[in-house]
């Protein structure tokens, strides 16, 4: 890192206020001994009290709205002004890290605790928001906090069911919410002017550049589809090499070209195959049928959808040279989503005049603000994670980095009193 400037005291007590109260969220699990918190368990509920504690703490008035989210305003000079909103998410993957989601919400606590302590007003009101259910971990979908705001629940997700066979419905109304008003928790387009998300960054390019901060450019589209080749499998010692219609050999062979193809093409694009199984497998059979998963990400679908077609059209020409036959479905797609630059400007000002220079990358996960970026414009903050690591114990920032980034949100929130 270049030419970091020294952090005053304020910044690093609010650093080693935000470490401890991860800590304390994380003690908030339903497995002893890990953390997992999901959607609409009792710890759920419990992680929101505390955080609408720590809100009301500093001067904010706070409600839980009607899908689960817990909320905080801190008024604005003009309380018919649109709003800022600031948050991330506090539920949790299984056997989870504790800064990925609840990170962003306490950060943007300690923005608010700022202005409360210096007396300050902006122009327009400061909102937090806890996003309820970011990770989709119980129910299989995503995205359900954030959508709350947007309006854009599906009409089946209520009918959703988690692995007990228990419904959102029913999960809900468990807890003292009503199906019935999802709808409530839905907010007019002119009720914020932007929205900022603090997040750690779940991958290892800030490690590499030795910074403590980066602003996203755009959060990748993806685009996940089951594919397969049969060919036709065969006794193991009989049928000889130049006579095999070996699927699995053409996996193989396609799972590299995918390494290579997708290397070559730069544009911070990424692919993945995460999971194969192959038929009969057995280990003195010939593979006949192999089936596996494709995972292609990025920034910009244009790029995106060149790379996926050259991918599919690349197994086409192994499977037609080899004799097999080659079948692709996508079952998943969702589209990227990209940063206001005004935003991030804001951002990218206040990171450079704390560390001297400021990084600009994508993010390879997923995060509420696709969803809010249909509504409002967006933009994240990214802090460095040790080794890339995410979704995991080992899950790990440092007090000096969150104090970095502390002060560049909080700079930035003060850059709207102009």
């Amino acid at each position: 890192m270049i030419a970091a400037i020294p952090l005053s005291t304020e910044a690093e007590q609010a650093a080693l206020r935000v470490m401890a109260r991860c800590d304390r969220l994380a003690e908030l699990s339903e497995t002893p001994g890990e953390l997992t918190r999901v959607y609409l368990s009792a710890q759920h509920i419990q992680a929101n009290r505390l955080v609408g504690e720590w809100m009301a703490a500093v001067g904010m008035t706070t409600w839980q709205d009607s899908v689960g989210n817990i909320c905080g305003r801190y008024e604005g000079l003009d309380p018919q002004a649109p709003a800022l909103l600031l948050g991330s998410h506090l539920d949790s993957v299984r056997n989870a890290g504790r800064y990925d989601g609840p990170l962003g919400v306490l950060t943007a606590i300690e923005v608010v605790a700022h202005l409360h302590s210096q007396g300050i007003r902006l122009p327009m009101a400061v909102e937090i928001v806890g996003f309820a259910d970011e990770e989709g971990t119980r129910f299989g979908i995503t995205l359900l906090g954030s959508r709350g705001l947007t309006g854009t629940w599906p009409q089946d997700w209520l009918q959703r069911t988690d692995g007990q066979g228990i419904s959102v419905a029913e999960a809900m109304l468990g807890l003292g919410l009503n199906p019935a008003d999802i709808l409530a928790a839905q907010r007019d387009v002119n009720d914020f002017c932007a929205y900022l998300e603090l997040h750690i960054e779940q991958g290892p390019c800030l490690q590499s550049a030795d910074l403590p901060l980066g602003v996203v450019t755009a959060i990748n589209g993806a685009r996940r589809l089951n594919c397969g080749f049969v060919g036709h499998a065969g006794h193991a010692g009989t049928v000889p090499m130049g006579h095999r219609q070996d699927a699995l050999a053409a996996a193989a062979e396609w799972m590299v070209a995918i390494e290579t193809m997708t290397a070559a093409r730069g544009d911070n694009l990424v692919a993945t195959v995460g999971k194969i199984e192959s038929f009969p497998g057995a280990v003195n059979v010939i593979p006949g049928e192999v089936r596996l998963s494709l995972d292609v990400r990025g920034p910009e679908d244009n790029a995106l959808g060149v790379l996926l077609a050259d991918l599919l059209g690349k197994a086409n020409e192994i499977a037609a040279r080899r004799g097999l036959r080659f079948d692709a479905e996508q079952f998943y797609g969702i589209q990227a989503t990209a940063c206001d630059p005004a935003l991030q400007q804001r951002l990218a000002q206040s990171v450079e005049a704390l560390q001297g220079q400021s990084m600009l990358l994508p993010s390879g996960a997923g995060h509420d603000a696709i969803a809010i970026a249909e509504r409002w414009p967006v933009a994240m903050l990214f802090v460095r994670c040790k080794d890339g690591i995410s979704h995991h114990p080992d899950e790990s920032v440092t007090v000096e980095d969150v104090a970095y980034a502390t002060q560049a949100y909080i700079d930035t929130v003060l850059g709207f009193a102009q």
